[in-house]
């Protein structure tokens, strides 16, 4: 069962996070970028209220949260009900998938790749950024989980389980960006974004399809 009531009754608050961590956000969103590939479809799983998609210039996305999905669609963003363990999408229809930050919150983690793999046309690249559970900012939302409104129910995973989880859906050629290498209170500009992982917190791994 998709773990959306803290959305739905936090909306607001989700947002206020990006506004009052301006600088980890747009780290987050230049990480990314730097994998972003050329596409003409494209779909972000789990987009929430579209703060990734919009500046990614992603138009499309699945959100179970209704008022997550009211939100995204205010800022332009075309919106369907739907879990990622079960996509309300053709098969082979999408050049790119992107997933920021939801792995946390699946309820079957290799169900949801295989179906990634599913809606993606051979060649076509899936995107997932994620906190890295062995990181510092990981080991402290893990530990403090349960004080925490949106990561109470949530499972964090190393790098390398996520890893697994790309090779055992059959994604090849993955690639590595890494960023936010301090405590987020400390962080006053933008961080830079390494290739690898094993440092930052915030780990995006760009894998593709191959058929």
């Amino acid at each position: 069962m998709p773990k959306i009531e803290p959305f739905q009754k936090h909306t607001i608050k989700y947002d206020r996070w990006f506004e009052e961590n301006k600088y980890a956000y747009q780290s987050e969103i230049n990480s990314i970028k730097e994998l972003l590939p050329a596409f003409n479809t494209a779909v972000e799983i789990g987009i929430g209220t579209g703060k990734f998609a919009l500046p990614l210039g992603i138009k499309f996305g699945i959100e179970p949260s209704e008022k997550m999905r009211k939100a995204a669609q205010r800022r332009g963003i075309q919106t369907l009900d739907g879990i990622a363990e079960d996509l309300p999408l053709e098969s082979e229809s999408f050049d790119l998938a992107l997933m920021v930050t939801t792995l946390c919150f699946l309820d079957d983690v290799p169900k949801a790749f295989s179906e990634i793999y599913r809606i993606l046309r051979p060649g076509g690249y899936f995107i997932n950024a994620f906190i890295d559970k062995e990181s510092s900012l990981g080991k402290i939302y893990n530990k403090y989980k349960e004080k925490s409104i949106f990561y109470k129910m949530a499972t964090f995973y190393s790098t390398e389980e996520v890893i697994t989880f790309f090779k055992e859906a059959g994604f090849k050629n993955l690639l590595f960006r890494q960023t936010i290498f301090q405590p987020l209170d400390k962080i006053n500009k933008e961080e830079p974004a390494k290739e690898g992982y094993g440092e930052g917190s915030f780990v995006v791994i760009r894998a593709q399809k191959y058929c």
